[in-house]
């Protein structure tokens, strides 16, 4: 990650949300020079063969696939990952351009562009690398849908990519990437090598990202709907209209943060989803559910081992928060939400006792810069270890629709303009 930091520019990052935090004096950077922000990201995740791309298609193969922009700016850029590849990923050539719509592969007449890196329309990407493409003049706006097309030229191995897309992405034969649309494509719910869109912005623009598991990913999500509990916030955000700030789903389906699940474990991709992207003022720290939640599916749930978790819980956020101050980020803790109703997981007392635990821990420890308390918003008020009954999608862990936007309407905005961590990036 240290060859993607070295080409930032150096910024003046108002980082925002804290207890006891403080208002920064305006930097001498804040003088209108722009800086490269997080617009959309998404969590990189090594692929199995039941999500990988045929091999087909990656020897001569187009994937196009379609994200929301968080933020607006004057340029753009896109990050392709080959973080968990373990072969050479060669683009043969790759194209950006405004999209019509999510769940369709038709580009708007006239936006599409070549992407380019350091001049070259081809790139070779090494295994465990991530490269940043040139900027592309592209007037961005927070809700622009943009299309990232990629022609791939050789079976690489092991894919990198993200899982929980709850978008459509099109998979087609050939040279495509200036296709104006892909009719005969196959489509898949997964991103495939994307990793980040950056746009430059402002100094004030700066990103927050929402680091979690599958209720930060959106299961039960409609697909290309953008109705995650995430998407909500950035809409709240646009509305207001106060602030230049963009949100990043980093949520892993499955996500725990101590041991790997369906991806690799929280505390071993802090660096790369957080303290390595451009811009980045905020983390959001939502998780813990899938780690009490095995524990108990695997009948590991003895009192010695519930004990240990706790403790390592704690550990592990009270290193991320040290490292997330050493970058100048500051870190919300957020509450464990109810899953005792959960068929799946099936807990008993002495799980919940172990949430409510972890709860009391981060809404008292002061390490954090301020809490998001989840869990008193989604609870059953007669019932608190149960999720309320509009706020649950029906299998007692994840929230509903209206459960998700109602944990975006808890965000108080106003607490994203002070932060007593903030600094120079």
């Amino acid at each position: 990650m240290n060859t993607l930091r070295r080409g930032r520019l150096a910024i003046a990052v108002l980082a925002a949300f804290g207890l006891g935090a403080c208002t920064l004096p305006p930097s001498a950077n804040d003088s209108g020079a722009r800086h490269w922000v997080a617009s959309w990201g998404t969590s990189q995740m090594p692929y199995g063969q039941a999500e990988a791309m045929p091999a087909e298609l990656w020897k001569d193969g187009t994937v196009r696939q379609v994200v929301r922009l968080s933020l607006g700016g004057s340029q753009v850029r896109v990050r392709i990952s080959n973080a968990y590849g373990s072969e050479m990923l060669v683009v043969n050539e790759a194209s950006i351009a405004r999209a019509v719509k999510p769940g369709s592969s038709e580009v708007v007449a006239g936006s599409l562009q070549s992407l380019r890196f350091n001049g070259s329309t081809s790139v070779r990407i090494p295994a465990g690398a991530e490269y940043v493409s040139d900027p592309v003049d592209l007037a961005a706006a927070s809700g622009l849908d943009i299309a990232v097309t990629m022609h791939l030229a050789n079976a690489a191995g092991q894919q990198t990519g993200h899982a929980g897309a709850r978008t459509t992405t099109y998979l087609a034969l050939g040279r495509q990437t200036m296709a104006a649309s892909l009719p005969d494509a196959k489509t898949v719910t997964r991103w495939h090598q994307l990793a980040d869109i950056e746009v430059s912005a402002a100094p004030p623009a700066r990103a927050v990202v929402v680091i979690g598991d599958s209720i930060t990913d959106g299961y039960g999500a409609t697909t290309d709907a953008n109705n995650r509990w995430t998407d909500h916030l950035v809409q709240r955000i646009a509305q207001d209209g106060k602030r230049q700030l963009a949100v990043i789903n980093a949520g892993i389906g499955g996500g725990r943060l101590l041991r790997e699940g369906l991806g690799p474990s929280l505390i071993t991709r802090f660096e790369r989803d957080v303290l390595a992207r451009n811009g980045v003022s905020h983390a959001i720290v939502f998780i813990g559910v899938n780690d009490i939640g095995v524990l108990r599916r695997s009948k590991e749930d003895t009192p010695q081992a519930i004990e240990a978790m706790l403790e390592d819980l704690k550990q592990a956020h009270l290193q991320m928060i040290a490292r997330a101050h050493a970058k100048g980020i500051c870190v919300i803790g957020a509450t464990i939400t109810p899953f005792m109703g959960s068929g799946y997981y099936a807990p008993a007392q002495h799980n919940e006792a172990l949430r409510q635990a972890v709860n009391d821990w981060v809404r008292s420890e002061k390490a954090f810069d301020g809490v998001f308390d989840f869990d008193a918003v989604l609870r059953d008020p007669s019932r608190p270890s149960y999720l309320a009954k509009a706020h649950d999608s029906g299998d007692g862990l994840h929230p509903s629709h209206a459960g998700y936007a109602a944990l975006a309407a808890a965000v108080p905005l106003q607490q994203f303009d002070n932060c007593a961590y903030s600094r120079l990036r």
